[in-house]
């Protein structure tokens, strides 16, 4: 077994257990302590489990709510930065319509959008709003419905009845969650009701995600991979995790982030 491939199945024994212990992990995959320790450590760094003396303890076991935006923002910045820098090769260059999501990730790339071309610019988030409301070659639409205060992202029916109304040249959808059996995923049921309608209404569908959302799953799926043209993400993705999305067919940009 190889070690991303070890490391993903005592992921999901730990949460499927809600505990396990390095010495039980060691028998289970009759490895030594050493190496459960070295695996614990990768998938702690990932934001998959969370270290507790003598093993580990699924993630959400220690943090059972949803971060809001300001915590989020200040969370793996300098590759959020790096991603929001690759996207900007991916708007239209002669003008067009982009559709931004919500997110920390998204509104960094709000914040780098090009500003040499003509954009119609569509998004449920009020924070990206806010950047772009004064950037006068962008053509402003937000979406109706709900705030939802931890994300400051529109929400409901209103929003989900113009979405699909539109039809957008590129889409940049933000995720919690990104794997091969459940897709994007996020765990608020009202948000991925739209990121799923966002999806939908794109031609293109551009992934903005930093390497820690590689191997979650969270509740809601709203997208399969095959929905999926493209992912920007950092230098940290694993080559297994790497190899597994381009085999999908999903065209995989590595930003470099910096000191």
């Amino acid at each position: 077994m190889y070690a991303e491939e070890r490391q993903q199945a005592i992921a999901a024994l730990v949460i499927q257990r809600g505990r396990a212990s390095v010495a039980e992990l060691a028998t289970a995959y009759d490895v030594t302590t050493e190496t459960v320790r070295r695996d614990l450590a990768v998938l702690h760094k990932a934001g998959l489990l969370r270290r507790v003396h003598g093993g580990a303890v699924p993630a959400r076991a220690l943090h059972l709510v949803e971060q809001d935006v300001d915590e989020r923002d200040a969370t793996r910045a300098p590759y959020k930065d790096a991603i929001a820098a690759a996207a900007t090769e991916f708007f239209p260059v002669g003008g067009g319509s982009v559709l931004l999501d919500a997110g920390t990730t998204t509104s960094r790339i709000a914040a780098a959008i090009p500003t040499d071309r003509e954009l119609v610019v569509v998004t449920n988030s009020i924070p990206v709003a806010g950047r772009l409301s004064t950037v006068t070659s962008v053509s402003l639409q937000v979406l109706g419905g709900r705030v939802r205060g931890l994300t400051q992202a529109c929400v409901g029916e209103q929003a989900l009845q113009t979405l699909e109304q539109l039809r957008v040249d590129i889409a940049f959808i933000g995720t919690n969650g990104i794997t091969a059996r459940h897709g994007l995923s996020t765990p608020d049921a009202e948000e991925a009701a739209i990121k799923r309608a966002m999806v939908n209404c794109a031609n293109y569908v551009v992934v903005a995600a930093d390497s820690s959302k590689m191997g979650r799953e969270e509740l809601h799926s709203f997208a399969a991979l095959s929905s999926v043209d493209a992912i920007i993400t950092d230098t940290e993705i694993s080559p297994g995790t790497h190899a597994e999305l381009s085999g999908c067919g999903i065209d995989i940009i590595c930003a470099g982030a910096t000191a």
